[in-house]
């Protein structure tokens, strides 16, 4: 029996921190998700193979990604993953090395909610790959404009918030409310724009070791900075039209908690720049104060 949790404890601190919170069946959908998207961006960011077995290797990975998946290819694929070591990281070498269980266990989803994963999980592979072929033989990226980082942003992650809101919408129907499901669209990409951002920006310099520079040559920092600020107050409000539409609580605790988190990040990256970190024990804090509130039948982030 594979070990979902184990494994998105070894490939997340901020995913194995807040997917816990969802309610089932929500929460094994996300989950499977996570590590589908994880698959994939591990082949985006494998920067010790060049661009050609980048693309195949998201090429393979796209193959698998059909209902009912192919389980025997996906044995030999895993295997040649890992063999081929695109990566370091011991908790994503694992992943790879589950690929077929993580498959298999899509089984466990109604087909409606497979159909989103699945759908959703295409289009950012389908995305990255695109973004892998515009890098050079090497496999180095280079953003050239901030429409670019922009597309990039939508690829990775404005595509996970358009897949949560479906899957939010179809496990809690009140949801598709008129006066609420517009809105969720209306900031879902905004929602992982802004994360995606955050993290850009904390992780610049250990990207452009890698030979990855999301952050355009043409645009200032502090440029980037007010559309990361921008997209998480849109973030706040998409969690705020969760919570004022009755979502469960799970829903607006998992994505309060990571909103939370990378607002108190960017006011440390404006203070002291690339690879500020917030320490642990302030984590904890976020999380017992958002806990406070919604105990309290309070708004669970402030307005920006």
């Amino acid at each position: 029996m594979i070990d979902l949790a184990g494994l998105l404890e070894r490939t997340s601190r901020t995913f194995a921190l807040s997917i816990p919170r969802l309610p089932e069946p929500t929460r094994l959908a996300v989950t499977l998700a996570y590590l589908l998207f994880r698959l994939a961006d591990t082949f985006e960011d494998a920067a010790v193979w060049p661009r050609y077995r980048r693309a195949g290797a998201l090429d393979d990975f796209l193959a698998l990604l059909f209902d009912p998946p192919n389980i025997g290819r996906a044995i030999d694929y895993g295997n040649a993953w890992v063999a081929g070591r695109p990566t370091e990281h011991q908790g994503y070498l694992d992943l790879l090395a589950a690929t077929p269980e993580v498959l298999a266990a899509l089984g466990g989803l109604t087909p409606s909610s497979r159909a989103i994963v699945l759908r959703h999980a295409r289009r950012t592979a389908e995305g990255m790959r695109g973004f892998v072929e515009r890098s050079d033989e090497r496999g180095s990226l280079r953003l050239a404009t901030l429409t670019d980082l922009r597309g990039y942003c939508y690829v990775v992650a404005g595509i996970v918030g358009e897949m949560l809101t479906d899957l939010f919408v179809h496990d809690a129907p009140a949801l598709a409310a008129p006066a609420v499901e517009p809105a969720l669209r209306a900031r879902a990409r905004a929602f992982g724009e802004g994360l995606q951002l955050v993290n850009i920006l904390k992780d610049a310099d250990d990207d452009a070791r890698d030979g990855r520079t999301y952050l355009p040559p043409d645009t200032d920092r502090a440029a980037v900075l007010a559309l990361a600020r921008e997209d998480l107050a849109a973030a706040t409000d998409y969690v705020l039209t969760l919570q004022r539409g009755g979502a469960p609580r799970g829903f607006v605790e998992f994505t309060a908690l990571p909103v939370l988190l990378a607002v108190e990040t960017l006011d440390l990256l404006e203070r002291d720049g690339p690879g500020a970190k917030m320490p642990r024990e302030r984590v904890m804090a976020l999380v017992s104060e958002l806990d406070r509130r919604l105990d309290a039948n309070e708004p669970a982030l402030e307005s920006a």
